[in-house]
C-alpha cells in the first residue's frame, strides 16, 4: 500500500493523507477542517475507485473559493495516480 500525503491551498484542512492499494483508497485523513464532512468523506471513501473518486470530487468548491477540501483530495488523488502507471488513466 503506497501512501501520500498533501499539503493543501485554500482550505480550511491543511493537508489530506491517504493510501493507494489496487487502485482503491484507504486510511484517508484530513487535518484540520470542517470535522463532521471531512469524517464523513473519509468513512464514504474507505475502498472506493481512486480514479472514479477524482471524476466525482474534482472541481468542487466551497463558499467561492475555487476549491475545497474535495476538491484538494481529488488532485491529490490524480497526481499520486500519475505517479503510478499501472492504475487506469484518470482521463
Amino acid at each position: 500500500m503506497q501512501e501520500y500525503t498533501i499539503q493543501t491551498k485554500h482550505v480550511c484542512a491543511k493537508q489530506i493523507s491517504f493510501s493507494l492499494k489496487d487502485g482503491k483508497l484507504h486510511n484517508i485523513k484530513f487535518h484540520g477542517g470542517c470535522p463532521g464532512n471531512t469524517l464523513a468523506i473519509s468513512k464514504l471513501l474507505e475502498g472506493a475507485d481512486a480514479v472514479k473518486t477524482v471524476q466525482i470530487l474534482k472541481g468542487n468548491d466551497c463558499g467561492g473559493k475555487g476549491t475545497s477540501c474535495a476538491d484538494q483530495l481529488a488532485c491529490g488523488i490524480e497526481n499520486a495516480l500519475s505517479e503510478n502507471t499501472d492504475i487506469a488513466d484518470v482521463g
